[in-house]
Parts: structure tokens; C-alpha cells; sequence
């Protein structure tokens, strides 16, 4: 991350600094004219890009049509270069995960190894001629010779037999994929052509199903998406570099890990934190944090009421002090009365605690810190779900009340939606910003300072966007405010979707990297700082926002009492410099 200027100072060609004072007055000013905002005339131009940004995909969403396609396409081209039947082909493909150029390759170099390995023989293992009656393999009665049915291999079995056989293996599970020959001793593979002869119906259907599942499942360029009920697939271009992909189905999932994306956070502080909130660890924690063990039969009792006799419960009935876990007995008016204990109190005072009450004070202090990331993480998501839901509605039942009043057509109107997908996403990025957060590591004093900061002014921007999407949309759908004001709302609206989309993919690349601009001691690196002035003198009015953000990320003193820290750029400078080194700011 370049610094916290630059991402303020990302869309300056089009519009002022939303975060800034300058943006709030003009925001809080009731003669604010629609020409002194800079971003009105690109407003379409800037949803063309931001859409075409989008569109940039390195991902492709398939369809179950698309996907039978695809198989048959890869099925016809194997059959047709290797000159075998069609169901051949796709046991080979099968076998090869639906590799084509896998299935070319290990073909050409032994075919007679791969025949023997798939179970594609060319001859009969096993040969009756002229017989009237073969016995059955299976149930091993006599049956006439039309009545007798062989795989590749030759061996005999009987129709019922086949049919009892093939539909067990389909109700099974995919293994009916790799079917071989009941005999034991035999490994010739069972082709389409069986499975569609004595199959009924519906096991055609479940088995025409697992194929076209193994299509996406065994290819390792493909996956289902994760999203519950969701139908569609997703093929995913091999050496991209981001990981998120959006289904059609409005589910986002990261590709590696399938579970909903996640940017800045990997995938590894991903499992971690989703391990942790379903863990016992924390139940553990809150026992250790709000109880403690009865002395005599260590059975966890929470304190309820404010006296210190506690009594534990039957059966074991011993009365003890919860202060020191002493016995009630050895407790009267020399050790301080029924509501102190003086004795535990002088031990507190010269440290000498137990090991139970520090590990109680750890438990306790390690809760207190998962819950305050937790609470907010999770308000994030119920947000982001209540905006799920508002996109909807806008979607479904507003926008088109709104395109009525406003004598607007829908399109006109898109500034809207694209408000509001702005909000879902930056509210799942702020979500997963705490997870980041709560693993961020603590004695990194200056790193955690600029995050908390850069967190805080990601927060104060979406509120702002979300407040103006939901709060100032409701008067025009209301008819509380006269359609004239309302080129004034989507100028505000627009403008604080283009700025908060550029300050959270900033802060997505930032946290990604790191956070390198912070070095060890508290300062920025010389090359980031560098550039912090350089940007900061070709900025244009430098407004309330733009100093803050300079101050509150450096403003603190360095741990190290041979620095100190540019309250400007935040560069640690020796002790005896009384200007900055790099921004020449006085101490």
C-alpha cells in the first residue's frame, strides 16, 4: 500500500476526497451545486468501467447444458483420434480425469498398458462355442444361451443376475462409474452400453448423473459452486492471480478453499478463524473466565450473587470463600468478615498469585479479545445480509416504482444497484478486515495502530455510502421530496460509490501485502514515505481527512526511546533530529 493519502487521493481526477472535511461540506451544505462536483459528468462513464472491470473475469460459469456439451465434445474427440467406440472413450476419460491430452498421451506410448490398466480388452478372456446352456456366475443355474450376457471379457452371466447387479452398484454412489466385471478374478470394465441394457429408468438417470458430476469433479480445472441448491460449475483459468469468483446464483466463493470469499484474509486465517467459532476452545474459555472449581469436588460454580460464601451443590454441600477457595469455616471477623478476605487480598498485592487464577486472568483477557472481533465480524455479516435483502427489494419491487415517479427508464437508474453491490462487498471485506485483525500480531504496536486506523476510515466510508443508499433513497419512493432534488442525490450517491470502491480495493491490496509500509519500528519505509509527500504535494487542497490520516497513523512514539516517530510521514528518526529526515516536517 502506497499510503493512506493514496487511497484517498485514488479517484482525485474524478471527484474530491469523500473523506475529507471538504466532502462533508459539501455534503452537509444546503446550496451545493451539481456542476462543483467533479464526478456528475463521468458518472455513466465511470460505471462502464467499474462493469467492465468486472467483466474481466479469469473464471467461466458453466451451465448443465454447457457441461453435457463439453463431455460429449471431449468424448467424440478421443473416439474419433483413437479410432474406439464411444463408450470406450469414456472409460478412458473417466480414468484420466476428463484429461484429453492425458488420455492422447498415455494411448500413443502403450496402448496395450492402458487397455490392460482400464480394463478395454480386445479379445475374450473366456470362450463357449457352440454351447446351448451356459451356467451363471452368480447364481450358477443353467440358462439358454440368449439368456446369458458377457462383458468383453466373456465371462457368463445371466440377465436378472446383470440387472440385480448393475442397479445395486448405481444405488451405491458414483463407484458404478469404474464398474468391472462381477467375476473376481476379472477386470474388464462395464461399459454404457450394459448400463443402459439393464438398467431401469431411474438408474439411468443417477447414472447419466454421476457421470456428468465426475465431469466437474474430477477435473481439476473445474468445481461446483458451494453455494446450497446451486446448480452451476466453474471453470478456472490456471495461473490467475485472484482466487474469488461470483456464480450466477449471487454466490461468492474463494476457488481455493470454496468457501465464501474472502478477501484480504488467506485461506489458512480462514480455517483458523472458522475453526475457532465452532471450537470448544472458547466454551473452555468462558468456564475458566467465569468460574471457578469447587475445592473439594473442582466441579466449575459460577458466582450468581454478590456475597462471597459460596456453597457448592449437593452432594457435595462445602461451603468455601470465593475470593481465596478457602474453607467458610476458617473465615470470621480476623480474616476480614463475611465480605472480604484480607488474606487473599495481601497475597494479590505482592503477586503471589496461583497458577489457576493466572491461567483464570489469561482465559479471561483472551475471551474478552475474541469477543470484541467476533461481535463485530459477525454484525458485519448480519449487515451485509440485511443489504442481501434491500438489493433484492430494490431489484424486484422499488426499482421499477422509482423508474414511475421519476419518469426515468430502469437503465438510468443503475447508479443504484451498483450502490448497493458496492455495500455487499464492502461489507463482506470489512467482515473478514476483524478476522485479519484479531491475528494481526500484538506486539507489532505500529502495524496494528495504522491497521486499526485504515479499518476505522474503511467503516466511517461505508456508513456514509450505506446511510445515503437507504436513508435519502426512501423520501423519492415516498414522494416526500420533489424530483427536482433528485440529480443532487445521484450525484452524492455515485460519487461516494466511486470513492468507497476505491478506498476498499486500496486497503484489499494493502492488507494482502502486508501492510509493508509499515516497517518493525514504527515508521513507514523510505520509498513509501518518499512517495507519501511527493503524492501529498501534488494532491490538490489536502482537507481535513487527508491530515488525519497522517497524524493518527503516526502520531505515537516509537517503542524504541532512540527514535521518534514524524508525526508527517511516521518515519523513525534518530533521537537527536529535530526535523524529519525524509519530509523535513520539525519535531
Amino acid at each position: 500500500m502506497e499510503s493512506d493519502e493514496d487511497m484517498h487521493d485514488a479517484n482525485d481526477v474524478e471527484s474530491d476526497d469523500f473523506y475529507s472535511g471538504e466532502a462533508d461540506d459539501y455534503y452537509n451544505s444546503d446550496n451545493a451545486d451539481v456542476d462543483d462536483y467533479e464526478f456528475v459528468e463521468d458518472a455513466d462513464a465511470d460505471s462502464d468501467v467499474f462493469t467492465a472491470r468486472h467483466h474481466q473475469q479469469n473464471y467461466i460459469i458453466l451451465k448443465e447444458e454447457d457441461i453435457r456439451q463439453r463431455q460429449e465434445d471431449d468424448i467424440i474427440r478421443v473416439a474419433g483420434v483413437l479410432s474406439i467406440p464411444r463408450v470406450a472413450a469414456i472409460i478412458l476419460l473417466r480414468h484420466y480425469n476428463w484429461s484429453v491430452s492425458k488420455v492422447h498421451d498415455a494411448w500413443f506410448a502403450d496402448e496395450d498398458g492402458v487397455r490392460k490398466e482400464v480394463g478395454l480388452l480386445e479379445r475374450p478372456v473366456v470362450e463357449h462355442p457352440n454351447l446351448r446352456e451356459l451356467p451363471c456366475g452368480i447364481c450358477f443355474e443353467s440358462h439358454p444361451r440368449d439368456k446369458i450376457m458377457s462383458a468383453a471379457c466373456g465371462h457368463p452371466f445371466c440377465s436378472t443376475c446383470w440387472a440385480g447387479y448393475i442397479s445395486t452398484s448405481i444405488n451405491g454412489g458414483p463407484g458404478c462409474l469404474t464398474l468391472k466385471c462381477p467375476d473376481p478374478s476379472c477386470g474388464a470394465a462395464i461399459d454404457q452400453d450394459m448400463i443402459n441394457q439393464f438398467a431401469p429408468k431411474e438408474d439411468k438417470k443417477k447414472y447419466s448423473q454421476y457421470l456428468l458430476r465426475s465431469y466437474i469433479e474430477d477435473n481439476r480445472k473445474t468445481k461446483w459452486c458451494p453455494a446450497p441448491g446451486c446448480e452451476y460449475a466453474v471453470e478456472y483459468a490456471a495461473g490467475s492471480e485472484g482466487y474469488d469468483v461470483s456464480c450466477q446464483c449471487s454466490f461468492n466463493f474463494c476457488w481455493n478453499c470454496t468457501e465464501e470469499a474472502h478477501r484480504p484474509v488467506d485461506c489458512n486465517t480462514v480455517a483458523q478463524w472458522i475453526m475457532k467459532n465452532s471450537a470448544e476452545s472458547e466454551n473452555m474459555n468462558w468456564i475458566l473466565a467465569n468460574s471457578k472449581p469447587c475445592p473439594k469436588c473442582k466441579r466449575p460454580i459460577e458466582k450468581n450473587q454478590g456475597c462471597m460464601h459460596m456453597t457448592c451443590t449437593p452432594p457435595c454441600k462445602f461451603e468455601f470463600c470465593w475470593l481465596c477457595l478457602g474453607a467458610w469455616s476458617d473465615h470470621g471477623e480476623r480474616t476480614g468478615g463475611f465480605y472480604a478476605c484480607n488474606r487473599y487480598e495481601a497475597a494479590k498485592q505482592e503477586g503471589a498469585y496461583d497458577e489457576a487464577e493466572r491461567r483464570r486472568e489469561m482465559a479471561k483477557n483472551s475471551l474478552e479479545r475474541y469477543t470484541h472481533y467476533y461481535e463485530r465480524w459477525a454484525s458485519n455479516q448480519s449487515s451485509r445480509q440485511k443489504a442481501l435483502h434491500d438489493l433484492h427489494q430494490l431489484q424486484t419491487v422499488q426499482l421499477d416504482k422509482l423508474s414511475d415517479l421519476q419518469c426515468q427508464p430502469e437503465s438510468q437508474l443503475k447508479f443504484i444497484i451498483e450502490a448497493w453491490q458496492q455495500i455487499v462487498e464492502c461489507r463482506r471485506v470489512l467482515k473478514w478486515t476483524y478476522a485479519y485483525g484479531y491475528y494481526l500480531p500484538e506486539l507489532n504496536h505500529a502495524k496494528k495502530q495504522f491497521f486499526e486506523y485504515l479499518q476505522g476510515e474503511a467503516e466511517s466510508g461505508l456508513e456514509r455510502l450505506h446511510q445515503c443508499a437507504e436513508k435519502e433513497l426512501q423520501p423519492f419512493l415516498n414522494e416526500e421530496i420533489p424530483s427536482s432534488n433528485f440529480n443532487d442525490f445521484r450525484t452524492k450517491l455515485a460519487g461516494l460509490t466511486s470513492v468507497t470502491r476505491n478506498y476498499f480495493e486500496n486497503l484489499v491490496r494493502a492488507l494482502e501485502n502486508g501492510l509493508s509500509d509499515v516497517d518493525a519500528h514504527g515508521g513507514c519505509s523510505r520509498a513509501a514515505s518518499s512517495k507519501n509527500v511527493g503524492s501529498s504535494k501534488a494532491s490538490k487542497g489536502g482537507g481535513r481527512g487527508k491530515g488525519t490520516a497522517s497524524t493518527r497513523a503516526g502520531s505515537s512514539r516509537t517503542d524504541d526511546t532512540s527514535h521518534w516517530s514524524c508525526d508527517h510521514c511516521t518515519y523513525a528518526n534518530v533521537k537527536s533530529a529535530t526535523t524529519c529526515q525524509i519530509c523535513q516536517h520539525r519535531r
